[in-house]
């Protein structure tokens, strides 16, 4: 089903990321913006976004998701992660080891600041700062506080070799730990402002250059004054706080929830070595009990299925909050912590995974009303008797008779359940669309729900033979229609399209009417279903060996045959030469083996 430019509507005006996923939830593309709905409108423009291969990635696009962040330098950074962990095909950048650069403080008894590239993310958070997306501004701080808190810059093996001070610490810019120029207290008393400076713990340079740029201006020193404010900037770009990347967060999932008339979205961000590496949403469209009773009992179906993290946040306290973590605890076997942060960067993170849940139920408000809508104004084009909230659509595939297959995809209240969908290897194998269809609608009929509308992939004949099946199985109450193309071609664009009824004239729907565009979607899907599934039994019939025919042979002994010998031909040639000798060099091979090969390679 490709995307509905429709759609494009209902997404958040925020900076964020966006991951582009075809129709088997495959990530296509990665994206980042500070306008996520902005950007998104521009690959669905003719004149928005020009590259080459934005029609290849648009006609394979099936959903987009997106993922919002409090800045669009945080953005940059979810991107890098995420296309690194995704491997998108239509990214061409970032899909390296290269990182964004960490100013970190070395392990050594004398310390000293450096711009280092992780392949991988180090643990020990308490003196690595960043990761910073500008690499330039972060080079320049770290010039500045050098210039400021004279640390070392020489390598480990320099300062060890070293004999007399370097020219750093005649220019003031060292204060020489390898001559014992300074005490350790004061050199331990400078490394620990470096650290509150770079967590952002202490802004006295900041206020102190603010003055200094308000000074220069006063004295129409206005280059100085742009100068001082571009470091100032600079500055505040290093010393950001940010939440893709956090160091309270190295485990952990952050749960957030948005509620509103009996529906709520749950939002998990999920937090693996510090960094966001993903987002999951969960929709409950008939919330019962208040919020923190239904994410109780949420949490603890959700985590029988999947392993829990040492660490949970959540957006409230939950009634039996003890409980459910010795719950986790004993289903984990190790030990799961759940908190509720009032205050600081872990409270900040369960207010973004809060927004992003706020952001998914708006979408889903606005797509359930016009769906609602869509499908009154079905019942009335169509003119049906009933709503038609359930709708199933039936298609055959086969190649001259081969492999003849069917499916069944079921759309409730205008949208596809994947796990409604049924397949049916028709049994007679004779290249007949009319008594295919029949064996897989009689089937489907009597073990499934009734359906509201059933929609046939064909003509007039398809349309007889459906009408039959329900009228010989006594079911009343369900319309039907065919819908067919011109020259019976898959192919997209405005096509004019047949609608076929059982007792009335056929019509035909304006190209561009919402109704044709909504049955077109459903056919097209049913299509597809149909093919994917025909593909697989004819590849497995293809891997089938003549082996699979030999009573007793089973899959192990016909791998172990064909792994020893190469080839059928080889195995009858190996035994035409001495059956009785055969069995007695291979153990896993019987008496009774031997004979069964003899019987069927003779025929």
């Amino acid at each position: 089903m490709p995307f509905n430019p429709k759609d494009l509507a209902l997404y958040p005006v925020k900076s964020g990321v966006y991951l582009m996923k075809d129709s088997q939830a495959c990530v296509l593309y990665v994206g980042k913006a500070n306008n996520l709905r902005s950007r998104i409108r521009q690959y669905f423009r003719k004149s928005g976004d020009t590259r080459a291969m934005i029609p290849h990635l648009i006609e394979k696009v099936d959903a987009i998701d997106v993922i919002v962040v409090p800045t669009e330098r945080e953005a940059l950074l979810l991107e890098n992660t995420l296309i690194k962990k995704h491997q998108p095909k239509y990214n061409a950048l970032l899909k390296d080891d290269k990182r964004y650069v960490n100013i970190v403080l070395s392990k050594h008894a004398w310390p000293r600041l450096k711009i280092e590239r992780h392949r991988k993310r180090t643990k020990d958070f308490r003196n690595t700062f960043g990761p910073y997306t500008n690499a330039r501004a972060a080079r320049e701080v770290l010039d500045m506080m050098n210039q400021i808190f004279a640390l070392r810059e020489c390598s480990d093996q320099e300062l060890i070799r070293r004999t007399r001070p370097c020219l750093l610490h005649g220019i003031k810019r060292c204060i020489a730990p390898c001559m014992s120029s300074c005490k350790k207290e004061e050199y331990t008393r400078l490394v620990q402002s470096v650290r509150k400076l770079l967590q952002g713990r202490d802004t006295t340079i900041l206020e102190l250059l603010r003055q200094q740029m308000q000074d220069a201006a006063e004295c129409l020193l206005f280059e100085k004054a742009a100068s001082i404010r571009d470091m100032i900037g600079k500055i505040e770009h290093v010393l950001s706080k940010q939440h893709v990347n956090n160091r309270e967060a190295k485990e952990c999932d952050v749960w957030g929830i948005s509620e509103k008339e009996g529906q709520a979205v749950l939002s998990k961000l999920l937090f693996r070595e510090h960094q966001l590496v993903g987002l999951d949403h969960f929709h409950a469209p008939h919330m019962v009990a208040d919020a923190p009773e239904f994410l109780e009992t949420f949490l603890l179906e959700h985590y029988q299925e999947i392993e829990a993290p040492k660490e949970i946040f959540l957006p409230c306290m939950l009634p039996q909050q003890q409980a459910l973590e010795e719950l986790l605890m004993s289903g984990a076997q190790k030990n799961v912590s759940l908190f509720t942060p009032q205050r600081g960067e872990k409270k900040a993170l369960v207010e973004m995974a809060e927004e992003n849940a706020t952001a998914l139920l708006q979408r889903k408000e606005q797509t359930q009303e016009d769906l609602e809508q869509l499908l009154v104004q079905v019942q009335e084009a169509l003119r049906l008797d009933h709503l038609p909230r359930r709708i199933v659509c039936f298609d055959s595939s086969s190649i001259q008779g081969a492999h003849q297959v069917a499916a069944a995809v079921v759309f409730i209240d205008g949208q596809k359940k994947a796990k409604e969908q049924r397949f049916f290897a028709i049994k007679d194998s004779v290249q007949d669309d009319y008594a295919s269809l029949q064996e897989a609608l009689t089937r489907y009929l009597a073990r499934s729900l009734l359906p509201d509308l059933l929609i046939i992939d064909g003509g007039k004949g398809h349309l007889r033979v459906a009408t039959a099946v329900l009228e010989k199985a006594n079911i009343v109450g369900v319309d039907v229609v065919g819908i067919s193309k011109e020259a019976s071609l898959h192919t997209k664009g405005m096509t004019r399209e047949t609608l076929h009824f059982p007792y009335r004239e056929t019509m035909q729907l304006p190209k561009r009417s919402p109704v044709l565009f909504f049955l077109q979607k459903i056919r097209d899907e049913a299509h597809r279903v149909a093919i994917g599934f025909h593909r697989k039994k004819r590849a497995q019939n293809l891997t089938k060996s003549q082996l699979d025919r030999v009573p007793g042979i089973g899959p192990k002994k016909r791998t172990f045959l064909l792994k020893t010998y190469g080839s059928v031909k080889r195995i009858r040639e190996e035994l035409s030469k001495d059956p009785k000798t055969f069995a007695k060099k291979h153990p896993m091979i019987t008496e009774k083996d031997v004979q069964a090969l003899d019987r069927f390679f003779s025929t």
